[in-house]
């Protein structure tokens, strides 16, 4: 027989039910096509600045993200919901305000590792992809030499799938390169930009209109006999 406690607990318990039951249900598939705002330009929701050590500010003015020059990286990472690790597209625009170096690397994932799209490094023009192989961007197959004015904003798509990193600066593209047999990393000066964030060196840099776009599924790379 059940007491006047045990129905209600009984009663509790149904009632919870299909609570609970919502809530175990897994989370949807991102849809391909489907773009998430990753800053709204107005506050540093879902970012925060990485302790890099003599780091400047990071803060928001006039709808962009600034990442103040530091001493001598300064940087910006994620801090928000998970994030695809393949097949997705990520957008932004960039400016050097301020300084002669990288003033919007991009630490982003790729499946299981970690990469970076260095924009600007290397004293300047150098844009590519820290590392492969273990060679930084200045020195493997995607070292590309850009001329970035300051004051000037440019146009960043970078596209990851199960088989290529590909890159472009406003409409150009700069890198297409095929990492199925090459090992992705990072400088370990970057570490904390993991698993997305960016950073400068000795240089003011302002990101803008940042959004990320699910991509249909990609095909693995068939692996040789």
């Amino acid at each position: 027989m059940l007491t006047r406690r045990g129905v209600l607990t009984t009663a509790c318990l149904l009632a919870l039910t299909p609570l609970l039951a919502e809530d175990s249900k897994p989370a949807a598939k991102p849809v391909p096509g489907q773009v998430v705002e990753l800053f709204d330009g107005k506050t540093l929701t879902n970012w925060k600045a990485a302790e890099f050590g003599g780091e400047g500010k990071v803060t928001v003015e006039d709808g962009c993200l600034v990442i103040g020059a530091g001493e001598p990286i300064t940087g910006a990472t994620w801090s928000g919901g998970e994030l695809p690790k393949v097949d997705y597209e990520i957008t932004f625009e960039a400016q050097r305000a301020a300084g002669s170096d990288f003033f919007a690397t991009l630490t982003f994932p790729v499946q299981k590792d970690t990469c970076s799209l260095v924009i600007g490094g290397w004293g300047g023009g150098v844009t590519g992809l820290s590392s492969l192989d273990g060679y930084d961007a200045s020195e493997n197959g995607t070292t590309n030499y850009l001329e970035y004015k300051a004051g000037q904003w440019y146009k960043v798509r970078l596209r990851v799938t199960k088989s290529h990193i590909t890159a472009w600066i406003d409409q150009e593209q700069v890198l297409d390169v095929d990492y199925t047999d090459k090992k992705v990393g990072i400088r370990i000066e970057v570490e904390l930009s993991k698993p997305l964030g960016f950073t400068t060196f000795r240089t003011k840099g302002l990101i803008r209109k940042l959004k990320l776009e699910h991509l249909a599924p990609s095909e693995a790379p068939k692996k040789s006999e």
